[in-house]
């Protein structure tokens, strides 16, 4: 269980930091090619890391909120191509998902690839918010286009659906530049749910980890500060993946060796209730009549 005033200690730490815009943060340091280092710690230990950082680090606010709620809707395909290129840790890899940025009228389909580097490219375009939940045949296409730029490659009869919908509250750091090392990013996402969206649409299991946390470090190919945090503080990076993994908890009978240390000693206490969260929003329980198709031109700017 989370230890007593663990979440407001937590959101204490993040609101003692500086703020910066999101036009500033997008401004100083953006990085859409870079090595994404994954933790999952007990939100207990999250002000312990805080206190360690650079002075000078800043934590985006949007509204006044240093917290920010996203929903994530991951799609793949009948017989899980996304999810088994994960699992079976294949170099090359990709996943799909819409992020709707909860509270605002912004929403985004997303579809990050890994080459053979181990460098993760995201490429987005706007989406209507209210269509979020599926992806259209422009969405498909987009996706398409995105596959068979950075060389993995798509059939042409693909066709994703959703699987998986995640929610949380994310805050992100812009982490001073420090012993010649640039600036970098860092996020961290609290309050975490998954959903198995099973098929046709369908909320079969709800799954939420009160007492975790990840933090994702974003940076070029050597570690960042919040990283060298992190390791003063006896963490190590994990074999985590929103989707792959939280999938995997919900469906053991899924290929889960890749991460079965996280699922043994993380995942062990998460709580799992039949159905969709109580506080589901009504509007986004089922999966509309529309789908999600691009509205914009296609970018690599991502918050």
């Amino acid at each position: 269980m989370t230890a007593p005033g663990a979440r407001e200690q937590a959101l204490a730490s993040l609101g003692a930091l500086a703020a910066v815009s999101l036009e500033e943060l997008n401004a100083r340091a953006e990085l859409l090619t870079r090595v994404d280092r994954k933790y999952l710690l007990p939100l207990a230990d999250l002000p312990r890391v805080l206190d360690r950082l650079p002075a000078g680090t800043l934590a985006l606010e949007i509204d006044g909120t240093r917290a920010q709620p996203y929903e994530s809707v991951y799609f793949d395909t009948d017989d899980l191509i996304s999810f088994t290129l994960a699992a079976r840790g294949r170099r090359r890899r990709f996943k799909v998902r819409t992020r709707n940025y909860l509270g605002s009228d912004l929403a985004f389909l997303e579809v990050k690839t890994r080459g053979g580097r181990a460098m993760t490219v995201k490429d987005r375009v706007a989406v209507d918010p209210d269509a979020a939940a599926a992806l259209g045949s422009d969405g498909h296409a987009y996706t398409r286009e995105v596959l068979d730029d950075s060389g993995i490659g798509a059939p042409a009869d693909l066709h994703l659906g959703a699987v998986l919908t995640t929610r949380y509250r994310r805050a992100t750091l812009l982490v001073s530049a420090a012993a010649g090392r640039p600036e970098s990013r860092a996020t961290v996402d609290l309050d975490l749910t998954w959903v198995d969206r099973g098929r046709g649409g369908s909320f079969p299991t709800t799954m939420t980890t009160p007492d975790r946390v990840i933090v994702e470090t974003k940076s070029g190919t050597s570690a960042g500060e919040v990283d060298r945090a992190l390791w003063a503080c006896g963490h190590r990076p994990a074999r985590i993946s929103k989707y792959a993994t939280g999938l995997a908890a919900l469906r053991p009978d899924l290929p889960s060796n890749r991460w079965h240390r996280v699922l043994a000693r993380d995942f062990a206490d998460a709580r799992r209730e039949p159905g969709p969260p109580a506080t589901w929003w009504p509007d986004q329980a089922t999966c509309p009549a529309t789908s999600a198709n691009p509205t914009t031109p296609r970018t690599k700017e991502t918050p």
